[in-house]
């Protein structure tokens, strides 16, 4: 029974014999050393500073003088003691440490074993060891029995405490009762577990207890587990497990069998127990009657099917995910309905707590876990349990107290005592509750918190966290928040998760903030820090923890620890920066209107109440240099806070002209305010995440949907009017005008319209022409001509006006292209050198045609002869034009033939023919496809034209590729490169991605720029690999680049591989092996035909091919063909030449490349390892040597592989240590004879 504190009681305990303990094991100071007695081991400690000790001949009790409350000494076989002191009570004894975290989490977990201590025993945990030494020859013996996995109790009750130290003078104490706590039994011994029962024989002191794994026993022993007689379909589990019954019918119908016939109804539990562990084995009433829990549980054990490693809890599927939901309900609901009555019958929970704690303390990992979530639950319930008891109790102790106010005349006596009675009672369930909650978390939770399963773990983490919110007078206090503050450490990130959401709910209570102050001091920095964390989700909670500290301890957090979470609404995570959104807003952006109660614009105007917090964001941003991230900011924080969409407070910023009491907007902060308004437009009106954060396709929900359009039309209204003026206040500052030009790509464009804002519209596009034409900055072209797209070019939305005003700016800039191109050519005729504005108007103006090319067609000008004829001269070497002229006329070219070719599609579509058009674009195309070949090819043309011209023959054979022959009046425009092409990209692409030696002087944004324009040429050329446009062999030298360059290209290579592969597979295999037989081939040599087996370049080769291998993944049947190809041309690589041209008598000079093709070994099925064995063979003949030299080491352990542990004979060899005897064989018989081979 659970122990119950009574004033003035003195009690003794107890304790299993310990004459099973194995070698026998003690505690001594706390660590366990031997001890010399193998049947009673030193359990006894010293007297000092307790005040009562009782031995009785099998157990021992302390009481300590400086408190009333009590623990129970765990004595299990192999485990250490919990003392009632590894906790002290704050208020009398010492502080306790909470901030080393214990060792586990710095060295690997602890195993779950019989023998793994506790984490509060450790060094250094405690400020000094509070375990008093113990007395080896205190205490009496008697005849060793078997050992219960719990303790058992004996209470004894005595008036004085002297009159235990006689143990034979001490009777048991008879428990009785009253109807109103519904008793079930009368006159039962105070004990847990087993009650009024015999104990079984003891076991020799040879035998052990058995914790094999298994189905049976060893030894062949008689079969100890019975099947029961129950019927299967009517068992708990069963019910529970095809959740067709309600669990309330069940709890009641159980409880009706429990008060009628309560062994076979807790048989029943029990049994439900360990059906829901996933054993198979039955508990019969025979071994209910005479059988310990320990005993039952071994035999469970010998029972249990572990083959699979799957049990109920981990099992997937919906039908178990309800049964886990089921079993924790099941056994609250159990708790619930028992808690008036049946809970104290010191005979259910007796057992239950006795059975799961036993079974918690499993090696067998299904009982372990199965009965720790039970316990835990049953904790949880009774945790309710004490609630509703402490509702009474204090209900009751109000009524009394009232009734005792009364006048002694209106006092009623009898109600008076009922109170009383009432009181006494409920007094002594909520102890009695409470020493079953004590015993549980010492018995159960104290172990089980730091097991090497994750998933227990998280249990103990959540459950304790329920217990601290709900019952926070009893677990709230720093004894038990140490548990939580140690795992915070966890290797596992959900069992941290599990941390965070315990802590969360105690933090967001401003009145339990009292209790946390120890707490959070301790801990404070992991929590911050665990903000950081990998684990996404964990870095969630532990940032919305962090909140919850700034709330309630604001002083605690420092600047270093916040600034630690502003940098986070930077994250790549989204849910990691709205969460750091959060927090700014709770400490930097909290709306006072008191502060621009008083502050007016230049012309009087009342500044909006966020203006000050935009001016704040605006700063943040600046300070924290990222300005190329202002989307990333705005998502953290546009959903938790209403002033990233206060257009008029941020266009008034930049428009108004600032009041006296206000700080005009530097150029730094205008532009940085114009960024973040514009990507607070683009994500208002798109309702998409920045590129990086999120889905790359999110499907908006109708509500979604529904405020996108909202928010558009409300941004739209207030940006129609307000945006020329932007426009004509900061049309000469390029940064500023290239973000105000993007905002009509969001806007509504028919509320011009129905707000009859035409006027407005004629404004803007009058501002962008003239923007256009006074503007040379790439980034401002590129989004003037995509803007003039968007209003212009919507077939919807097109009108008269815009298509004049289109014209407009098309014309102006092909006139400007046409006179700075006739210009520089009359300088050059004239035997002058153009000047450098003749240089500048041509280079500016080709930049414009090539940018608004790309989004405009310029098919009513003559367009395409003038350019190209800048192209023809330099590729001719004609005449000299500046670089980047010819670069911007090479793209305007290119864009000149894809709107040929659109407009074909559109006349073939529409039925129109284009017998005309198509051998002019064909001519066109094999002219530009031959100057950008020169472009690449002749040395003496600059870098820029030989990027330039890479570039867009990778482009334009990816637009006119063979799925235009889908189209009959198109194929002959197709481009099949031919192989001169594929070598010459080859070599460019080498070149410029592969170069070892790089320019080392660059600083650290040069090189980033360097890597992604060297990244975009290899993902041109992959490109073409994966769009079938090149055959999959060209990729053999890319391919061989995996591992060395694996962190700059990595990605790229392996999207091709996979690409690839899903082409044709046998073809990706082949490509591979000619990557590892190329990379074979420039491998330094021995001799001048060895390769070094040990050097570093073979073992990196090996690197690449274990790589490869692994990319084929574990479905061998669906890559048999592909596998059996690579080995047959590596066989064929590795035994051509057979013969050695430099030593007659040495092995072929290839043979050490079978190392490299065994790491695809494992890759084959059995059959086909039989059929590549005799191919090897055949191909080797009688090459091999009869005795094993260190050179053919290679072919025997690519044969060992191959053979897969079946038995077979190397090849017969000849009488003399090397014969080379050649047979004329023809080379396709082999291959059908590899190919042909029988495939089971």
């Amino acid at each position: 029974m659970l122990l119950r504190h009574r004033p003035g009681t003195t009690y003794v305990v107890r304790i299993p014999h310990p004459s099973l303990f194995e070698p026998s094991l003690c505690m001594l100071g706390g660590r366990w050393t031997s001890s010399v007695s193998s049947n009673l081991p030193a359990l006894v400690p010293t007297l000092a500073p307790f005040e009562t000790v009782t031995v009785r001949n099998i157990g021992i009790k302390y009481l300590s003088h400086s408190s009333s409350r009590f623990e129970e000494a765990d004595s299990r076989p192999g485990s250490t003691q919990e003392s009632a002191y590894n906790m002290m009570l704050r208020r009398g004894g010492k502080r306790i440490r909470m901030d080393d975290p214990p060792p586990e989490y710095e060295n690997p977990m602890t195993p779950a074993d019989n023998e793994t201590s506790q984490g509060d025993q450790q060094d250094g945990i405690f400020s000094e060891d509070i375990f008093p030494e113990y007395d080896d020859q205190t205490g009496e013996t008697s005849q060793p029995h078997t050992m219960d996995p719990t303790f058992n109790l004996t209470l004894f009750n005595s008036s004085k405490s002297s009159d235990l130290s006689d143990s034979s003078s001490v009777a048991p104490v008879t428990r009785r009762r009253g109807a109103g706590r519904g008793a079930v039994r009368e006159d039962a011994p105070a004990t847990r577990g087993r009650k009024g029962q015999q104990q079984p024989p003891p076991l020799s002191p040879t035998e052990e207890p058995t914790t094999a794994r298994g189905r049976g026993r060893r030894g062949g022993a008689k079969k100890a587990v019975e099947l029961s007689n129950e019927d299967e379909e009517s068992s708990l589990y069963t019910v529970l497990l095809s959740g067709k019954h309600s669990l309330q019918t069940m709890v009641d119908d159980w409880i009706d069998a429990y008060k009628s016939n309560r062994d076979a109804t807790l048989l029943r539990l029990m049994q439900f127990f360990i059906s829901a562990s996933g054993c198979k084995g039955k508990i019969t009433p025979d071994m209910q009657t005479s059988m310990e829990h320990a005993t039952i549980i071994r035999k469970m054990t010998e029972e249990f099917d572990e083959d699979s490693g799957e049990y109920p809890l981990v099992l997937s599927g919906q039908q178990w995910k309800k049964f886990r939901q089921n079993f924790c309900e099941f056994v609250q609901t159990l708790v619930k309905q028992c808690q008036y009555s049946i809970i104290y019958d010191q005979y259910l929970m007796d057992n239950i707590i006795s059975l799961l704690t036993g079974l918690s303390d499993s090696q067998v990992r299904a009982f372990r876990h199965t009965a720790t979530l039970a316990a835990m639950k049953l904790m949880t319930a009774l945790v309710d349990v004490a609630l509703t008891v402490s509702i009474n109790l204090d209900n009751t102790q109000r009524q009394y107290d009232s009734e005792r106010q009364k006048a002694s005349g209106k006092r009623a006596t009898d109600r008076l005592e009922a109170l009383m009675g009432k009181r006494q009672e409920l007094e002594e369930n909520m102890d009695e509750i409470k020493n079953m909650l004590t015993y549980m978390f010492k018995s159960v939770f104290v172990h089980r918190y730091r097991d090497t399963l994750p998933e227990i773990r998280a249990i103990c983490m959540a459950e304790i966290g329920v217990w601290m919110k709900k019952f926070h007078q009893n677990f709230l206090d720093d004894s038990y928040l140490k548990y939580i503050g140690w795992t915070l450490h966890d290797k596992v990130g959900e069992v941290r998760l599990k941390c965070l959401q315990a802590l969360q709910p105690l933090y967001a209570t401003e009145e339990l903030k009292g209790k946390l102050e120890l707490f959070t001091s301790k801990f404070k920095d992991r929590i911050v820090a665990m903000t950081l964390d990998k684990e996404y989700d964990v870095a969630v909670q532990a940032v919305k923890l962090v909140i919850s500290i700034h709330k309630y301890h604001r002083e605690i957090l420092t600047d270093k620890d916040c600034e630690l979470v502003y940098e986070l609404v930077y994250s790549s995570h989204r849910a990691v920066a709205q969460a750091a959104g959060e927090f700014l807003n709770e400490r930097l952006f909290v709306v006072d209107e008191g502060l621009v109660e008083n502050l007016r614009t230049a012309r009087g105007k009342q500044r909006l109440p966020n203006t000050p917090l935009i001016r704040d964001l605006v700063q943040f941003f600046i300070e924290s240099e990222l300005h190329e991230h202002g989307a990333y900011l705005v998502d953290s924080l546009i959903e938790s806070n209403q002033m990233m969409k206060d257009w008029e407070c941020m266009t008034d910023l930049l428009l108004e002209d600032p009041g006296p009491a206000e700080e005009p907007l530097d150029d730094k902060q205008e532009t940085s305010l114009i960024e973040i308004m514009v990507c607070a437009v683009r994500q208002c009106a798109t309702g998409e995440p920045p590129i990086g954060r999120g889905p790359t396709r999110k499907i908006l929900s109708a509500k979604e949907l529904k405020q996108v359009s909202d928010d558009k039309y409300r941004l739209t209204e207030h940006f129609i009017p307000t945006l020329p003026a932007l426009l004509t206040k900061y049309k000469a500052d390029p940064d500023k005008v290239a973000n105000l030009l993007a905002l009509p790509q969001y806007f509504d464009l028919e509320v011009y319209t129905t707000s009859r804002q035409e006027k407005s519209l004629e404004l803007l596009l009058e501002l962008i022409k003239e923007i256009t034409e006074q503007h040379t900055d790439v980034d401002v072209l590129d989004v003037a001509a995509k803007t003039l797209e968007i209003i212009c070019c919507d077939d919807a939305r097109k009108s008269s006006r815009t298509e004049v005003a289109l014209i407009n700016v098309l014309e102006s800039i092909w006139t400007r292209v046409s006179s700075a191109i006739e210009e520089y050519e009359s300088s050059c005729l004239e035997g002058n050198e153009p000047d450098e504005d003749d240089i500048y108007n041509l280079t500016m103006s080709l930049r414009k045609i090539s940018v608004f090319h790309g989004s405009h067609s310029f098919d009513k000008w003559d367009v395409w002869d003038k350019l190209f004829r800048i192209i023809r001269e330099t590729c001719d070497l004609q005449r000299s034009y500046p670089e980047d002229a010819v670069k911007y006329a090479i793209s305007a070219c290119y864009f000149a033939l894809l709107w040929d070719l659109k407009n074909i599609q559109e006349k073939g579509e529409h039925g129109v023919s284009g017998t005309d058009d198509v051998p002019k674009l064909h001519r066109k195309l094999n002219d530009y496809m031959l100057a950008m070949k020169h472009l690449v090819s002749n040395k003496c043309h600059t870098p820029v034209f030989k990027e330039e011209g890479y570039t867009s023959i990778c482009d334009a054979l990816i637009v006119f590729c063979q799925q235009l022959a889908n189209q009959k009046w198109m194929e002959t425009l197709v481009y099949e490169p031919d192989e001169e092409l594929q070598e010459l990209l080859n070599v460019f692409m080498h070149a410029m991605v592969f170069c070892e030696d790089r320019d080392e002087d660059l600083d650290e944004h040069a090189r980033i720029e360097m890597l992604h324009k060297m990244r975009s040429y290899l993902a041109q050329f992959c490109k073409l690999v994966v769009y079938n446009v090149i055959p999959t062999k060209a990729a053999a030298d890319v391919f061989k680049f995996y591992v060395k360059h694996y962190n700059d290209y990595g990605d790229i290579i392996k999207a091709t591989l996979g690409k690839a592969r899903e082409i044709n597979k046998v073809n990706c295999a082949l490509t591979m092996v000619m990557s590892l037989t190329r990379l074979f081939n420039d491998l330094p040599k021995v001799c001048n035909w060895m390769v070094d087996r040990q050097s570093d370049d073979f073992v990196a080769l090996k690197d690449l091919a274990k790589r490869f291998a692994l990319s084929f993944g574990l479905d061998a049947v669906k890559n048999r063909d592909a596998i059996t190809a690579l080995h047959r041309e590596g066989i064929l690589f590795s035994v051509n030449p057979l013969e050695n041209p430099n030593d007659p008598t040495g092995p072929p000079p290839n043979l050490a490349f079978l190392e490299i093709l065994s790491e695809f070994t494992n890759k084959l099925l059995k059959q086909d390892k039989r059929v590549v064995l005799q191919y090897l063979d055949h191909r080797v003949g009688s090459a091999t040597p009869s005795s094993q030299g260190k050179d053919w080491q290679p072919l025997y352990a690519y044969r060992n592989s191959l053979m897969h542990g079946e038995s077979d004979h190397p090849p017969q060899t000849a009488k003399r240590a090397y014969t080379r005897k050649r047979q004329a064989v023809d080379e396709e018989d082999h291959e059908e004879d590899f190919q042909g081979a029988e495939i089971d």
